[in-house]
């Protein structure tokens, strides 16, 4: 039977030694290439100027809290000329900095979500940059273009059967540019069907900790993400049946888990969504028949469950709650653990704990406005609300 590859990098006392992406990503294309297998990284920090491109069939697997990616400070250029959809390279103000091998974004002030580009300086030739990937918008000098050398620490696209273990990144947001959680984040995924991540860490990234977009059956456990510049955990764009389980997400400028448009058929369990800037939970574009089982959602600046306002036929329908605890989330006029919206209908929450354990924060249990509903309470407990446990705005005063 044949044995599947094995290669150990490390900075010393490895198959491959080195600091920084570059003997990360020759292990990962090595195994790759060959079919698949495993590459072990050994305790060590390691730089990175571009993102660890990862490769199908290959596992990933770090030893823990020591082997830690460090984001690279960014650079930052405007853009001299136009950047112009379809383009394979951008000319700068300032070149200074922007080496090939290095990961680059390219945006302007229109540009949002996915017509952000994201891609590798492939050469440089004065002051223009060429690129190993198509430009995906216009990008005008007159609207604010730029280039930052910014990228996922981790990224993945177009592959099946991706593992990541034990590996901890730090994003370094203090002295990087920010980067959109549809194109980045410190572990970011683009139809990577199947892909698997156990006990990573993801820290101050300036965006979000963890994204996958358009991947389908990806599995996420034990993992934490925290003191993000804003979503801590983003399934999003048609990401169906994700599984979450056992993950903490905390302390991130927005929310804790953000599923994005049409996250169907997921289950996420046990998570702790805690000390978020915004919500816990938000739920909203056609996200539906999710089912979250034993998750804690706390702290949280506003509300710690929120579903989105969307029109009937675009809402987040059937999502279910059992067994949650919702606890002193709120701020200032923004104050209830739990806020539907919208047309959202089929909310249920089954033998969950909603309460303020004496924080003041949390004034209102479950407040359901204008057009949402109905909303299937069944064995709450509620407690410690100075406003109210329900507030149902479609009901008479």
């Amino acid at each position: 039977m044949t044995q599947p590859v094995s290669v150990t990098v490390g900075v010393r006392d490895a198959d491959l030694c080195g600091f920084d992406n570059r003997v990360l990503q020759a292990a990962v294309d090595y195994v790759g290439g060959l079919g698949g297998g495993e590459v072990r990284v050994g305790p060590g920090a390691y730089l990175m100027h571009d993102s660890l491109h990862l490769r199908s069939g290959v596992h990933l697997r770090g030893s823990g809290p020591d082997t830690l990616l460090v984001k690279a400070a960014s650079r930052t250029s405007r853009l001299h000329l136009d950047g112009d959809y379809g383009e394979e390279q951008v000319t700068l103000v300032d070149a200074a900095g922007f080496e090939p091998g290095m990961g680059v974004t390219v945006t302007d002030d229109r540009s949002g979500g996915f017509h952000t580009t994201v891609a590798r300086i492939r050469a440089r030739r004065g002051h223009t940059l060429l690129l190993d990937w198509p430009l995906q918008a216009d990008y005008l000098a007159a609207r604010g273009a730029v280039a930052h050398t910014v990228f996922p620490v981790i990224s993945g696209y177009y592959l099946k059967g991706v593992r990541l273990s034990d590996l901890s990144i730090d994003g370094n947001r203090q002295e990087n540019a920010p980067l959109t959680g549809c194109r980045g984040a410190g572990i970011f995924l683009y139809r990577c069907h199947g892909a698997r991540m156990e006990r990573c860490v993801v820290r101050s990234f300036n965006g979000d900790g963890i994204s996958f977009q358009q991947s389908n059956d990806v599995t996420i456990s034990h993992c934490e993400s925290a003191m993000n510049a804003a979503l801590g955990l983003h399934p999003g764009s048609g990401s169906q049946r994700p599984l979450i389980t056992d993950c903490h997400s905390h302390h991130n400028d927005r929310i804790g888990l953000y599923l994005c448009w049409r996250v169907r058929y997921g289950r996420f369990r046990r998570n702790r969504l805690e000390d978020n800037g915004e919500y816990g939970i938000s739920i909203g574009h056609k996200d539906t028949d999710n089912l979250f089982e034993d998750c804690t959602a706390s702290g949280n600046a506003r509300y710690g469950i929120y579903l989105r306002p969307e029109s009937e036929p675009m809402a987040g329908h059937r999502n279910t709650f059992v067994r949650c605890s919702v606890l002193d989330n709120g701020s200032g006029d923004v104050s209830a653990g739990v806020r539907v919206e919208g047309e959202t209908r089929d909310t249920t929450l089954l033998a969950c704990t909603v309460a303020d354990t004496g924080s003041g924060r949390q004034r209102i249990g479950v407040s359901i406005a204008a057009g949402a509903g109905p909303v299937h309470l069944d064995g709450v407990e509620f407690s410690g609300h100075v406003g109210a446990d329900v507030v149902d705005e479609n009901l008479p005063e």
